[in-house]
């Protein structure tokens, strides 16, 4: 299937389902919808980064400190968690990522999605998936922090990484 045709939950701003539209026409209407973002740290401790590829289809080409997507129709919010990260890491048998917070982000041009935060540990070996990763790799908290200011992030990775940090 295609992912503009996927079927995503609308909500309204309390985060309660209002309806269900295509994934295409969410995003082309500007549809709040859900998301999940999770970190995931290897067995060191160290940050999964990557760089989206060019045929994502919000954020091409921009690095995320995230992996996740969007909560599909009917998916909680753990469950999509646990999917993204095992399909975006190309592993199996992940733990059941931890649930740190939530948000409503607002991109600045009157588009919201309801933002479920996560974190998980990958202790083996990762395989990304090509459709969705140009370039991986881990980085400590230094390291990432220095590229801060270098690359250029997905907003809302940007937004859930300065509330993950503000609550640290």
């Amino acid at each position: 299937m295609n992912a503009a045709d996927e079927i995503l939950d609308v909500v309204d701003e309390d985060d309660r389902v209002v309806g269900r539209a295509r994934r295409g026409d969410v995003y082309a209407r500007g549809l709040r919808h859900r998301c999940v973002f999770v970190r995931a740290r290897d067995a060191e401790g160290r940050v999964f980064v990557h760089r989206r590829t060019a045929t994502k289809l919000v954020f091409p080409s921009l690095y995320d400190m995230f992996v996740g997507g969007v909560v599909g129709a009917g998916e909680s919010y753990d469950d999509a968690a646990l999917r993204e990260a095992e399909e975006e890491l190309g592993v199996s048998g992940l733990p059941r990522p931890s649930f740190l917070f939530k948000f409503l982000y607002d991109d600045g041009a009157g588009r919201t999605w309801w933002s479920a935060v996560y974190e998980v540990r990958c202790e083996g070996a990762v395989a990304p998936q090509v459709e969705e990763v140009a370039w991986h790799g881990f980085l400590t908290e230094a390291e990432l922090e220095g590229r801060l200011g270098e690359w250029e992030w997905v907003p809302d990775g940007l937004a859930a990484y300065t509330r993950l940090r503000a609550r640290r």
